[in-house]
């Protein structure tokens, strides 16, 4: 009986051991399954959501939003912010991770969700597992870019992102020239959204978070893809668990990153809640009116700082532009030069034309929507700026004193 028990067993492990992740193709996406994070049993009891609600209150608000329960929305961001937008892409042993220049930027663009509506803009959905950094990515030999995960994407113990065909918006696609990907300044080179459908024709999608070792890997783009692109050689850091609320580097090739362990909490809830209506209108009179700094901000100032804003949007959409139809020019070119009869020759020049004409259309267009932006914005800091001077200054009531 011993003997039989040890067979079975050793059968088990064999079995177990051949096991092997096979991520599912585009076509063909998996039946709906729940929602599942859980993949650690030494959940620390002390810590849980509530941990969250309260040191993300001070930056920004709390709000009721169904199906999500409650929802953040940062406030003091600046001009276009968009998630994983301020800080780098760093290499790991835990793939890419976003390595954040804000304050509280170590638990939304490492745990939960981002999403984004009309009403309330950018808004982080709270969640319990700690990855280098929830997002999708799209390349191409010129461009590198990334879009947070939606809510309804769901994680696997054990298996990572399983659904790879689901669909997000052109417009929450973060896309930078791949010679700037590694740039500690990320910022500074990100398109101007309007650029996105464009370089979406150009990039392909790929979606590669999995488990290994029980870690949440997070390999997105290959890295021998990012040196071939970046024309750059790339360390990779050992992330270690630190106390403090940051990443900062503590030796040769390692990291120091804050990454509690997380519980979720039925009963947990932000000690300030606003209702979804009223944050709705809170940012419909400009997003402003919950950001602290726009009070030591004067009018002229955010002027100056929207004009200058437009400008760098304005440079890095026609210097994107213009290395496009460069490359088409090249390409043309190399086709010219390999056509072997006159034939093949005036075919490659012909759909070389129709592609320039398509490749203008879109140019044009992409112009057109980021003036009309534009012009809306100043709109909004003109009217602020109205606003400014109309409001009464108060009034200080010297109260009697009785005698």
């Amino acid at each position: 009986m011993k003997k039989h028990m040890f067979i079975v067993l050793l059968g088990l492990i064999f079995t177990a051991s051949c096991l092997v992740y096979v991520p599912f193709q585009e076509e063909g996406i998996p039946p709906g399954e729940e929602y599942y994070e859980a993949p650690y049993d030494d959940v620390s009891p002390g810590l849980d959501v509530s941990y969250f609600y309260d040191y993300l209150s001070p930056h920004g608000i709390w709000v009721s939003y169904r199906p999500y329960g409650y929802v953040w929305i940062p406030r003091d961001v600046p001009y276009g912010w968009r998630p994983y937008t301020r800080g780098h892409w760093v290499w790991t042993d835990y793939g890419w991770m976003w390595r954040s220049r804000i304050i509280w930027g170590w638990a939304p663009f490492h745990y939960g969700r981002w999403d984004w509506n009309r009403d309330l803009g950018w808004f982080w959905v709270p969640g319990t597992v700690w990855g280098p950094g929830w997002v999708t990515w799209r390349s191409s030999n010129m461009y590198i870019g990334w879009a947070p995960l939606p809510p309804g994407v769901p994680f696997v113990v054990g298996v990572g992102v399983r659904r790879t065909a689901f669909s997000i918006p052109a417009s929450h696609w973060v896309f930078v020239d791949g010679n700037y990907f590694l740039d500690t300044s990320l910022h500074l080179h990100i398109f101007p959204y309007e650029r996105n459908r464009t370089i979406i024709r150009y990039t392909v999608h790929k979606t590669n978070i999995y488990v290994r070792n029980n870690r949440v890997v997070n390999e997105g783009i290959g890295i021998d893809r990012v040196r071939r692109i970046t024309k750059k050689q790339i360390s990779k850091y050992e992330l270690k668990d630190g106390n403090k609320a940051e990443v900062r580097r503590i030796g040769a090739g390692q990291l120091e990153v804050y990454r509690p362990k997380i519980r979720k909490s039925a009963t947990a809830k932000p000690k300030t809640v606003v209702r979804k209506d009223e944050a709705k209108v809170r940012i419909s009179r400009g997003r402003t009116v919950i950001r602290k700094t726009d009070k030591k901000v004067s009018a002229a100032e955010r002027e100056k700082n929207l004009r200058d804003a437009h400008k760098r949007e304005i440079r890095i959409l026609e210097r994107s532009q213009q290395k496009e139809v460069k490359e088409l020019e090249q390409k043309l070119e190399k086709e010219r030069k390999t056509a072997r009869t006159s034939a093949v020759k005036k075919r490659v020049e012909r759909e070389h034309k129709e592609k320039v004409i398509q490749l203008q259309k879109s140019h044009t267009e992409e112009k057109s929507n980021i003036k009309k932006r534009h012009e809306e914005e100043k709109k909004k800091v003109v009217k602020k700026k109205k606003g400014d001077k109309k409001e009464p200054e108060k009034k200080t009531v010297k109260k009697k004193i009785k005698k």
